[in-house]
């Protein structure tokens, strides 16, 4: 159940769509609680308030200085950024607002704070350390407040806030915010993507809840999770899931780079997979990732182009050795044991790759993802069979 507020909550979540206002909320929020406007500010001006994002980065460019930013949207003189202090001073009141990133849950240690507006909080990457740690922080005032804006992912904490009586929340759809995007956004996206899972969360806000009959949950996802993790990989792939054409409507090339850590263990170290792409571009993208994560060879997948697949590569670079796989039984078995591995805690994420993981946790009996081909999910598949399970029956692979 949605639940909406007439006044100002003090804990307030909303939830929405891509484009759908929730940086220009956030930004006004935060303006209003600076200058003590009601609704938002019952208790007068607010002084010390903390801006997170996922990272600085973030803050400055989408929080801070954006279209929708606390500076743009400003009346009058708009406060001063102070980028080696990484804070937002309005002389007038002599109010400040510091960015701390997710990135370190530990910079919140210390600091307190009256109210806090969270960004894209099922981003982030340390979640539920950076988002324990500001609760310590929001200490002071007669009121402390704090403004959670974010398009919904199902991970733990999100599911967690999302059930709490104590967050009020508000959905927003892209479709509310129609008139301030550019002439057919909503048309091209809504074509593309309506009806769709990741339609409904990414344009209708939504929270996807995880497919019964999928191989990966997101329990398993997260678990997977360790950016943070030991031990130096001892051998690293480049697996390729090429495309059947070069088409627009033609799927994505899959690219995945992982490596196995010697003790029975696998590490995803990148996504880098590419869309739409000519096969000397996508050849290219599989030969760079080669060099810069000093891999030791590429697994390409031939089914869709035969011995073209290696020949396209080797025009690239001659010297990178290639390794053909041909799948002969379908995507659900190939992946069965795979999804297995991260069943046992075999496999970890050193980032999050949500694409990938959305891809994974909507991979379905029927060989589809969100109805689409799950090229992602492909790549990663034959990239930790090449390193944790190669023997196996299937998939068969041949040395090129």
């Amino acid at each position: 159940m949605w639940r909406h507020y007439d006044g100002a909550p003090d804990n307030w979540m909303v939830v929405g769509g891509r484009g759908a206002g929730k940086t220009r909320l956030g930004s006004e929020w935060v303006n209003a609680l600076v200058r003590g406007f009601p609704p938002f500010s019952l208790t007068g001006r607010y002084h010390q308030i903390a801006l997170v994002g996922e990272t600085f980065s973030d803050v400055r460019e989408v929080m801070i200085e954006g279209p929708s930013g606390i500076r743009t949207i400003a009346r009058g003189e708009p406060p001063r950024f102070e980028a080696s202090r990484r804070r937002l001073v309005w002389d007038a009141s002599g109010a400040v607002a510091y960015a701390f990133s997710a990135e370190d849950p530990e910079s919140l240690r210390g600091p307190q704070f009256e109210a806090a507006w969270c960004d894209e909080l099922a981003k982030w990457k340390h979640m539920e350390a950076t988002f324990d740690m500001l609760q310590f922080g929001l200490r002071l005032g007669e009121r402390p407040l704090q403004l959670i804006t974010t398009t919904p992912r199902p991970a733990p904490l999100v599911r967690r806030l999302m059930a709490d009586p104590r967050f009020w929340q508000t959905r927003m759809t892209t479709r509310d915010n129609a008139e301030n995007l550019a002439a057919g956004f909503i048309a091209a996206v809504e074509a593309r993507y309506a009806g769709t899972r990741l339609g409904r969360q990414e344009l209708e806000g939504e929270l996807i809840a995880d497919r019964e009959d999928a191989l990966w949950s997101r329990r398993m996802v997260e678990a997977a999770f360790a950016p943070e993790f030991s031990g130096e990989p001892q051998r690293v792939v480049v697996a390729v899931d090429p495309p059947a054409g070069s088409r627009r409507t033609s799927d994505a090339c899959g690219i995945v780079v992982a490596g196995s850590l010697g003790d029975g263990r696998a590490v995803v170290l990148f996504d880098g997979t590419v869309r739409q792409a000519k096969p000397a571009e996508w050849a290219g993208q599989a030969v760079r990732l080669f060099h810069e994560f000093e891999a030791d060879t590429i697994v390409a997948e031939v089914n869709q182009g035969g011995e073209m697949v290696a020949a396209v590569i080797r025009s690239v670079d001659a010297s990178v050795p290639v390794k053909s796989v041909r799948a002969s039984r379908g995507k659900w078995l190939r992946a069965e044991p795979v999804a297995a591995l991260y069943e046992q805690g075999r496999v970890r994420h050193a980032a999050r790759f949500a694409t990938l993981e959305d891809e994974m946790c909507d991979f379905g009996p029927d060989g589809l993802s969100d109805g689409r081909s799950p090229d992602r999910m492909d790549a990663l598949v034959w990239a930790l069979t090449e390193l944790l399970l190669r023997g196996t029956a299937e998939p068969r692979v041949r040395g090129v």
